[in-house]
């Protein structure tokens, strides 16, 4: 079997089998068509057109953000100065700030403006070896805006090179012309929005927002069935800032994922569990709202319950462009092992968008994904703020 190429003489993380990190000395991986072929000991390793020697480096999966609102426009950093001064995440949205203040510059903004004004967002977490991301709409607000927003989305697909996943989040939050409408809302915009994203191969996936400054479980249920109907995949923001019961109502429908979870007890603990969710968790927004309440993680490992993290990267509640500090926040913050933090940003964050067959470890069969590091061990990924470890990424077995 002779394959296209070779990567040699690799300390591998495949984040797969028994093993800590799935960890393999002097380790190889093969390609064939983009995928990967062959993963095993140099000594094992098949023939194939191009060897490329890793000298010793440290290889895991590429990078996933399975959470991230990184497409908009505008700008809110003024915010922060509120929040700094001792204004609530809840009372500046009251007040029309927050999600609601972003909309404006959202639908004065073409699809290719949106796109190109996230390039450069992009830029650092290239850096850190991404290789998949999610991207949700829900800054636009209504039909127009929002298509606009999941035809940028799609299109950052085709000029990064990135797997990049589509999540239509129309129920994110109540835009002034339906103040005190929001079922109006659901069903003028949330639902016909749902069809025409289906129909148009525009969204992976359908998410809301379930809290009392946004969504009941009641609304929250109508564009999950809408969803349904519609062949998409369901995710949730569940639980952040009180428990309506988010998490269990996610479980209910087989989301994909419920995220933030802060508010989470027990029960919805348990339903994610016997349901298969995993539980995307967002230390960025925790930090950045200076938020006390810290989402159940113990109860969570000891469910069984997956663990992804992701940076949530938004202009408002969590300015966050880096994975890597995410995974560290998540060790600082909320007690994750080292270990648990990596397969969060690999493994889990795979699973939480529905593509563990696809990518998040280095196996057989799956795409040949990687991010190739210049440390000494795992753990200095983790450990280190600010750092730039990364010697390259290599994206369907080509370097990026």
């Amino acid at each position: 079997m002779r394959l296209d190429r070779i990567f040699t003489h690799a300390r591998l993380a495949t984040m797969a089998g028994s093993e800590p990190y799935g960890a393999m000395e002097d380790g190889a991986v093969g390609v064939r068509d983009g995928r990967i072929a062959f993963v095993g000991h140099v000594t094992d390793a098949p023939d194939a057109a191009e060897i490329v020697d890793l000298e010793g480096r440290w290889v895991t999966p590429a990078l996933v953000d399975c959470h991230t609102h990184i497409v908009f426009a505008g700008d809110r950093s003024l915010e922060f100065e509120k929040r700094l001064a001792g204004e609530s995440y809840e009372a500046i949205a009251k007040a029309g700030g927050g999600i609601v203040s972003t909309v404006k510059a959202v639908r004065s903004s073409s699809a290719a403006d949106l796109a190109a004004a996230t390039l450069s967002r992009l830029d650092p977490l290239h850096q850190e070896g991404l290789g998949t991301i999610e991207i949700k709409t829900g800054y636009g607000l209504n039909f127009e805006s929002e298509l606009n927003m999941l035809k940028a989305i799609r299109s950052l697909g085709l000029v990064t090179g990135l797997r990049v996943q589509s999540t239509l989040l129309a129920a994110h939050a109540i835009p002034p012309e339906y103040a005190g409408r929001a079922d109006d809302y659901v069903d003028e915009i949330c639902i016909p929005l749902i069809r025409e994203a289906a129909r148009e191969g525009l969204a992976d996936a359908v998410d809301a927002y379930c809290e009392k400054i946004a969504f009941s479980p009641e609304q929250t249920r109508r564009v999950f069935e809408a969803a349904r109907e519609a062949g998409l995949m369901i995710k949730l923001h569940a639980d952040q800032f009180s428990n309506l019961g988010g998490a269990a109502l996610a479980a209910e429908f087989g989301a994909l994922s419920a995220d933030h979870l802060e508010y989470t007890d027990d029960a919805g603990v348990a339903a994610m569990a016997e349901a298969g969710t995993v539980a995307v968790i967002l230390p960025g927004a925790f930090y950045m709202l200076n938020e006390t309440q810290k989402p159940p993680i113990a109860a969570l490992r000891k469910a069984g319950v997956p663990m992804a993290l992701a940076t949530d990267a938004n202009p408002g509640s969590s300015p966050v462009l880096s994975l890597l500090m995410t995974a560290n926040m998540a060790c600082t913050l909320f007690g994750f092992t080292v270990e648990e933090a990596l397969a969060g940003i690999t493994r889990q964050g795979a699973r939480a968008l529905g593509l563990q067959n696809e990518i998040g470890t280095i196996e057989v069969g799956k795409r040949c994904d990687l991010a190739v590091w210049e440390v000494d061990n795992l753990a200095q990924l983790v450990q280190w703020v600010g750092a730039r470890p990364l010697h390259g990424r290599i994206l369907s077995g080509e370097w990026a």
